[in-house]
């Protein structure tokens, strides 16, 4: 949603997104073979076909009141199995992304480096609190605010921007990233050739 408030929704979700077939059309080789250092590519093509309707000078769109129906994960292990895919699908289109980027709004620029850039941000923040606590047995007051201060200013840009407070309830993610999130996209990251 925030996305869509400047100009572009850089992934429409598979099973929410619709296309124009004569858009699709014309992409439909590019989207059929997509490849990654040489190697087919077998997910993450909703976030794929996204970069490729963008590039060809399309718009993609939210629509806030439309209804569609998916199976999402209702287990820790399916979820995170999820959130790997979705992790390597992040980082791997991130390269198309970025050559679109100088078009697009200066909001879409910030969201997109801070998909990729926040991650290790916050997980360096992570390690340090992390080491002050094994070294010295507490956790310095930087770090904790750091990692608001990451959140917030994200957040805030989005709910600023778009003149909608909701965008600020987004920083309750910070913890599952941390706990959860961050280590498994240390792997995606180490782990992007794999299928």
């Amino acid at each position: 949603a925030a996305q869509a408030r400047f100009g572009a929704v850089m992934c429409c979700c598979g099973p929410c997104a619709m296309y124009r077939r004569s858009a699709l059309a014309l992409l439909l080789d590019q989207y059929e073979a997509q490849f990654f250092r040489g190697k087919p590519s077998d997910f993450g093509e909703d976030r794929h076909l996204t970069i490729l309707m963008l590039k060809a000078g399309f718009r993609t769109e939210y629509v806030s009141d439309a209804i569609a129906a998916t199976v999402v994960p209702d287990r820790l292990g399916p979820y995170l199995r999820q959130q790997l895919r979705w992790a390597r699908s992040t980082f791997r289109d991130t390269f198309l992304a970025l050559r679109l980027l100088p078009e697009l709004d200066g909001y879409l620029t910030l969201d997109v480096i801070g998909q990729n850039l926040g991650p290790l941000l916050l997980a360096l923040s992570s390690l340090a609190a992390l080491a002050q606590l094994l070294i010295v047995g507490s956790v310095p007051w930087w770090t904790g605010l750091t990692i608001a201060a990451m959140t917030m200013v994200r957040c805030s840009v989005a709910a600023i921007r778009a003149r909608e407070l909701r965008f600020l309830g987004f920083s309750l993610h910070t913890p599952i990233n941390i706990f959860l999130l961050l280590p498994l996209k240390a792997y995606a990251l180490c782990t992007l050739s794999n299928s």
